[in-house]
């Protein structure tokens, strides 16, 4: 016999909704359940559960990993902070050529967020899920009260299985291996940027969120030895090739004009006296991949969607000082450093 299922009547949200009683429980089945909607999560347990030999039919690893979404504004061109917490996850684990597969969710919620806000963030979560492949199989719910948090706050942790003979480190890197981007940088920290109302700009910046698990595939059916890959999310660009260069005790040149920016991001970044090439992604990915497979790598990214507009920016070389170079425009070089500071707070 199927029980009734709660509805939650609220417009807003309370301290009672997290209080552990019936209003949570209105919360938490309305909302969370029956969106997500999966039968790992209508068990309502404390933890999921999972048969380990079918996790172990993808591979003999597995990746985990967590992170948090305190992004300002929670809606923004292009995405959500829910949007943002799937694929950003999904990546993270995807990037060690991992096959994500689950999912947990942890909100912390404002008292007085309004609920209709909160379900379009929700629903945003499981249209990201559902078209990267993944599952929200657990999750948890706290309010603070107002004035504490700022709207929602959401904390995403994922398990992927890494198939057996994949190697991907960031201390992995050769001389002779050639660096791709999966296309134009910067679009997530400028999209962000522009929808605080800081620049008052009459154009419309969209961020580039996506998830990348099926195009790291698609790059690792090509060349099952690609050497390293990460998601170039706050840092940007720049900082993971700094981190590339210091795990793997070598340098990178990169070439200036063959890193690809779009026009608005590159003119908001001349309005600001910023680099594009630290500006927040959200969708886009750096690779250390052996030179004579770069060309084959490129050519598969590029017939993929989240990879059509991929490049070569560079490569990497023998050098004592393990740092990141670019060869400018006008044929200089200037080194490319970690960032320093914050640039853009709350980006993600």
């Amino acid at each position: 016999m199927n029980k009734p299922k709660r509805t939650l009547r609220a417009k807003t949200i309370t301290m009672a909704h997290g209080a552990g009683g019936k209003a949570m429980r209105d919360l938490i089945e309305d909302v969370f359940v029956g969106t997500f909607a999966n039968p790992d999560l209508e068990q309502l347990e404390d933890q999921a559960r999972f048969e380990l030999a079918e996790l172990m039919q993808s591979g003999a690893q597995l990746a985990f990993t967590t992170d948090s979404y305190v992004v300002d504004p929670v809606e923004f061109p292009g995405g959500d902070i829910g949007s943002l917490a799937v694929n950003g996850t999904v990546n993270d684990i995807a990037v060690s050529g991992a096959i994500p597969k689950y999912l947990s969710c942890g909100m912390i919620l404002e008292e007085g967020l309004d609920v209709e806000l909160l379900r379009r963030v929700v629903a945003s979560m499981k249209a990201a899920a559902d078209k990267a492949g993944v599952t929200i199989v657990t999750g948890d719910t706290k309010v603070v009260p107002k004035g504490k948090g700022d709207k929602i706050f959401i904390n995403t942790s994922g398990i992927g299985v890494i198939p057996e003979g994949v190697d991907i480190s960031a201390a992995n890197c050769r001389v002779g291996d050639k660096i791709i981007v999966n296309g134009l940088i910067g679009d997530h920290g400028a999209a962000i940027l522009n929808a605080r109302g800081d620049l008052a700009l009459d154009v419309t910046l969209e961020t580039d969120c996506q998830a990348l698990n099926e195009l790291v595939q698609t790059m690792l059916k090509v060349c099952p030895d690609v050497h390293a890959i990460r998601d170039a999310s706050r840092g940007g660009v720049a900082t993971v090739l700094c981190e590339f260069a210091e795990s793997s005790a070598v340098s990178i040149r990169l070439q200036e004009e063959q890193i690809p920016v779009r026009d608005t991001v590159r003119g908001v970044c001349e309005i600001l006296g910023l680099d594009a090439l630290y500006f927040a992604n959200e969708g886009k990915l750096v690779a250390a991949v052996p030179a004579d497979k770069a060309e084959a790598v490129l050519a598969a990214m590029r017939n993929h969607p989240a990879g059509k507009d991929s490049a070569i920016i560079g490569e990497v070389i023998e050098s004592n000082y393990n740092r990141v170079l670019v060869k400018t425009h006008f044929g200089g070089e200037r080194i490319l450093d970690m960032l320093v500071g914050e640039q853009l707070p709350r980006i993600c």
